[in-house]
């Protein structure tokens, strides 16, 4: 049965309420356009702020906070009867979320963003069907704007039944903190959590099918979290597959299998696959809009976010790329300003953040990628051992390295291990966006003791020329 109005229309239709949709939705709001987002959703704020970003650092945070309690001592302060309230904590993270997304969903009344809660489906180029909970409502627009997201990844040996073999999404809401867990993927979503679970008493075991972790980050990056890991006595196993498992009275056998073939069983409470997304493409008719999509299922874009079919433009992590909510974020303002006819492309630096212990971030090229690009390069490190905020937060584990072009001193990219890098990343991406030179960075003054003056450090030594790390004047530098 469909109800309402079947000329009910809308200039701009945007499907998802994630942090690429109802960014992309307020922005078009703002530059005059009449605009309806769709949301099938209880809150906007998409995966993002509901089962990803937002409820892990928090759990992350928490935990973090609990791992460095004990280490307070060195400090002279002393905790005794340290435990977690696991019903409190939950609490406390959910109300973060409730509270961000509430925000959220006034922001998008005060711009005067229409919100219709349901699930979409295209009939055709410019009609859409929405299933509501009063029925079925069909929705006319100009231009429609794809945020529709990603899900977890199963394994055809290990499908989520949401109790013995879970997804990030149940991990962050488990009843108990698991007695042990077996994190299959060691991908930034598994160390995140395999991490948390760790801090909070779990035993962890991690099997990765690949050679190393993070595959495709630098090794370098990894060697302060590896380090962290086995302060955590975190099981580590790499080039193994999982071949199945059974349920052994209130646990579960995994047989494993290793690289040269040997076989083994692990008993655990809980199987967490973290293998990576999927794109939410499926259900959507997209075929009936003439919609394409790529081999892996990601709807094909331009640098307009323009699909296939032009006047749909697909965002965020179902447009394919780097799965991260601010690259989804700035894709919808690149939408919607061509949306409103303000010609804009999608050509910006993507940081990337991984939210271990310690914390990983870089931006632009690493060495090996520069050398692949013909591109002769020099660069300079300076690690947290020598930065007074960090001794004074007792966090001194990794560094930052700056990599520029040899000939020019160009900028070329910027990595980070340590404390807080997520935070301190934007500045290198300011200066990779802005095309900034070493001199740039050499010039500006960092305000001290902060973890910052790490970053000054390393471009002063591009030249040779590092204040706090003796280093010997090279003068073809």
């Amino acid at each position: 049965m469909v109800v309402g109005d079947l000329a009910e229309s809308t200039e701009v239709a945007v499907i998802g309420a994630g942090p690429g949709g109802y960014v992309a939705a307020i922005r078009a709001a703002q530059l005059g356009k009449e605009v309806t987002i769709i949301n099938a959703e209880a809150l906007p704020g998409g995966v993002c702020l509901l089962r990803g970003c937002i409820p892990s650092k928090a759990l992350i945070e928490a935990a973090n906070l609990l791992h460095r309690i004990p280490y307070a001592a060195e400090m002279g302060i002393k905790v005794e009867g340290l435990s977690v309230d696991w019903p409190a904590l939950q609490k406390w993270k959910d109300g973060v979320v409730q509270k961000l997304g509430k925000g959220v969903e006034q922001l998008l009344k005060q711009n005067g963003v229409r919100t219709l809660a349901g699930s979409a489906t295209f009939l055709d180029a410019h009609t859409l069907e929405v299933q509501t909970s009063e029925g079925l409502r069909r929705v006319a627009f100009e231009k429609a704007i794809l945020a529709t997201g990603s899900r977890p990844r199963s394994l055809p040996s290990l499908e989520f039944d949401g109790k013995n073999v879970i997804s990030s999404d149940e991990a962050l809401k488990l009843a108990e903190i698991p007695a042990s867990l077996l994190v299959v993927g060691g991908g930034y979503i598994g160390l995140e959590l395999g991490e948390v679970y760790a801090k909070l008493g779990s035993r962890v075991i991690l099997v990765e099918a690949l050679p190393e972790l993070l595959s495709g980050t630098d090794p370098a990056l990894l060697r302060p979290v590896k380090k962290k890991l086995a302060e955590l006595k975190m099981d580590i196993r790499l080039e193994t597959q999982v071949q199945g498992f059974t349920t052994n009275g209130d646990g579960l056998e995994v047989r494993l299998k290793g690289k040269d073939g040997t076989e083994s069983t692990v008993s655990v409470s809980k199987i967490l696959v973290a293998i990576g997304r999927a794109p939410n493409s499926e259900g959507l008719g997209l075929e009936r809009a003439g919609i394409r999509l790529d081999a892996k299922g990601f709807v094909s874009v331009n640098a307009k976010q323009e699909t296939s079919s032009p006047h749909v433009y697909a965002i965020g992590d179902v447009a394919g790329g780097i799965l991260l909510a601010h690259k989804a974020s700035r894709e919808g303002l690149v939408a919607a300003a061509n949306i409103a006819g303000h010609a804009e492309a999608f050509d910006n630096q993507v940081p990337a953040v991984i939210f271990t212990d310690p914390e990983i971030a870089y931006v632009g090229l690493s060495e090996a990628q520069a050398k692949e690009r013909g591109i002769e390069t020099t660069s300079g490190m300076f690690g947290f051992g020598a930065n007074g905020r960090a001794l004074t937060m007792n966090e001194t584990e990794g560094f930052v390295k700056v990599i520029a072009e040899k000939s020019s001193k160009r900028i070329l990219g910027v990595q980070m291990v340590g404390p807080h890098v997520s935070d301190l990343i934007s500045e290198a991406t300011l200066a990779l966006e802005m095309g900034a030179f070493i001199d740039d960075l050499e010039l500006t003054i960092h305000p001290h003791p902060t973890l910052s003056e790490a970053l000054h450090e390393a471009a002063d030594g591009v030249l040779g020329m590092s204040i706090h790390r003796y280093q010997k004047i090279q003068k073809d530098k």
